[in-house]
């Protein structure tokens, strides 16, 4: 197993031989655009990665890792779009450059080109990773409208949360390490497993996201600390300080996220208290290793060498040590 480095590099030095010249060229140009503003390139990553864990030449896995790349990007195109975002990695995002009709279009494009990639691998792998894909990608559009119900909800629930973020973010994750099985053709048995090992670090990953937005160092986080809190959204974070609350405190955090302030700075302070106060913050930092401890155990159930074994357990401590 290399380096993450390395298929990072790797992985992009492939990417850029995609960029797709067609017409019509309004249509293609924002897909190149989108996918190539940057990013961490963290799923792709995680195919390659997995692929050679089974003893497998990544460069098999190219393909699917790919797939999985713009399938990722098609759906932060319309996530975009759905929140008005003005910019993605600090660039214009796609509807702002364009319009709204050519976001939704190039978007659609890329979901067909993501399935396409698959005609490159013989019949029984296109089947495996056509069927988890879609599979995945449904499931990702059914986290997506969770999220966007609990925007109007009152009474979202802690396991309602988990299962959100579980659809919109982790499964993506858990799917682009079993492409890596599949493409490897680990035993079911293990392609399973990795699927669970990617879907606990997932759920770990947001988990810690959510808990970055609040808490993150503003230099190294990438975003503005304290969006979600902003924006009122329903986090880990503000669930647990809701029930861990004493009643007055309780109220006045109900109170701060009905606002829709120009000055953000004392209701970003005032909820951040609250999160330390009433246990929140160290309630979310304790199921984030409460998941990542799951991966952990999954990865001792895979038929792999003690040195992968070690290599992926260096990955999620990693991964979960981060802050941006």
């Amino acid at each position: 197993m290399q380096q993450i480095a390395f298929y990072q590099e790797t992985f992009v030095s492939f990417l850029n031989t995609f960029s797709v010249h067609r017409e019509p060229a309004s249509l293609y140009n924002p897909i190149n655009y989108i996918l190539k503003l940057g990013g961490k390139r963290l799923r792709p990553v995680l195919t390659l990665m997995t692929a050679e864990i089974f003893n497998c030449d990544y460069k098999k896995a190219l393909n699917a890792a790919l797939s999985i790349e713009v399938f990722h990007n098609f759906s932060l195109i319309h996530d975009d779009i759905m929140d008005d975002a003005p910019l993605r990695r600090g660039q214009e995002t796609v509807h702002e450059k364009w319009d709204l009709n050519t976001g939704i279009l190039s978007g659609d494009a890329m979901l067909i080109m993501a399935y396409q990639l698959f005609e490159n691998y013989n019949p029984e792998t296109f089947q495996a990773l056509a069927k988890l894909f879609s599979k995945t990608a449904l499931e990702v559009c059914e986290g997506q409208q969770f999220d966007i119900d609990f925007e109007t909800r009152e009474d979202v629930t802690i396991a309602e949360y988990l299962k959100m973020i579980e659809y919109k973010t982790a499964v993506l994750i858990g799917a682009a390490m079993k492409m890596g099985a599949i493409v490897a053709q680990a035993s079911i048995e293990d392609q399973n497993l990795i699927y669970d090992f990617g879907k606990n670090l997932g759920i770990a990953f947001q988990l810690q996201d959510d808990y970055l937005d609040a808490f993150g160092d503003p230099k190294t986080f990438g975003k503005q600390v304290g969006g979600d809190i902003i924006e009122n959204k329903k986090t880990f974070l503000y669930l647990k300080a809701v029930e861990f609350s004493a009643e007055d405190k309780k109220t006045e955090l109900l109170h701060l996220y009905s606002l829709n302030t120009k000055e953000h700075s004392e209701k970003i302070k005032t909820a951040k208290q609250i999160f330390i106060s009433s246990g929140s913050a160290e309630a979310t930092q304790k199921e984030i290793q409460n998941y990542t401890s799951k991966a952990f155990i999954v990865l001792e159930k895979l038929n792999i060498s003690k040195e992968n074994k070690v290599a992926l357990r260096q990955f999620g401590e990693q991964l979960m040590n981060r802050n941006v």
